[in-house]
């Protein structure tokens, strides 16, 4: 088993020198450019429009949410054009995940200001969210998987009921956005919520409001599965490093 994971780590990292990769970076053409595939053009398309609605987030709730809500739906369609054009990168895996991260986190900031008394909570949500990505996606790098999202039902069910289904992810990450926008809005809107025939029945609740309460289980969901997912790749990370130290002295005793 060790000899396994230290062969599936070494394919993995070493197969193309950093100043190899680097120079091929530099020489590619326009015909086979990986920063211009399709995917991670709708990639940096999200990176500006997580910037506008930072621009707008503090004086124009509206261009702010449609802003920030497009960048979010286009995650979901970066990962389809990019399978059906063959266009996959690393590049672009990353590309996603790192506008995932920053985009939430400067949201949270946001509402770290706005509900000074939560912000503490808003800290420990963003500092979860990316350990457990962070360790996730080098536990994956070093056991020499493909993605990060390529979790196995040994090593996780729970973690492979979300990554392996589009329907869970897509449901589970739009509902933890929509959370955190319906609190940002909670800021901007008074209107109560009313239900034809039966009027204000919510109890004087907002949209914004009623959307947070509803979706609120969603994001305590996702962040179990952040949990799981932190747990899990520290457990990995740990199972590696006894399988290397033993080849290591398997190989001692070798040569003595």
């Amino acid at each position: 088993m060790a000899n396994n994971t230290t062969r599936r780590r070494r394919s993995s990292l070493s197969r193309v020198d950093a100043k190899e990769a680097v120079d091929l970076a530099t020489a590619q053409t326009y015909s086979e450019n990986v920063f211009l595939f399709a995917p991670n053009l709708i990639g940096y398309t999200r990176v500006i429009l997580a910037a506008l609605s930072l621009h707008f987030m503090s004086y124009h709730p509206i261009y702010c949410t449609i802003a920030y809500s497009i960048s979010c739906l286009l995650d979901a369609v970066d990962g389809p054009v990019a399978r059906a054009r063959g266009e996959t990168s690393k590049f672009g895996a990353v590309l996603d995940m790192v506008t995932d991260r920053c985009t939430t986190s400067c949201l949270l900031c946001y509402l770290g200001i706005a509900y000074p008394q939560y912000a503490i909570l808003f800290q420990f949500l963003i500092t979860l969210d990316f350990s457990s990505h962070y360790m996730h996606m080098n536990s994956s790098l070093v056991t020499g998987s493909a993605s990060h999202k390529k979790v196995t039902s040994d090593v996780s069910r729970i973690l492979y009921a979300y990554y392996n289904n589009s329907t869970t992810l897509f449901l589970v990450c739009a509902g933890n956005e929509l959370f955190f926008v319906a609190l940002y809005l909670v800021k901007w809107t008074s209107t109560p919520v009313w239900i034809p025939f039966l009027g204000h029945a919510l109890g004087g609740l907002t949209y914004a409001q009623a959307v947070a309460l509803m979706t609120a289980p969603v994001c305590v969901l996702k962040n179990i599965i952040n949990v799981v997912q932190l747990w899990k790749a520290a457990k990995v990370l740990v199972g590696v490093d006894l399988a290397e130290r033993a080849n290591a002295r398997r190989e001692k005793l070798a040569r003595q």
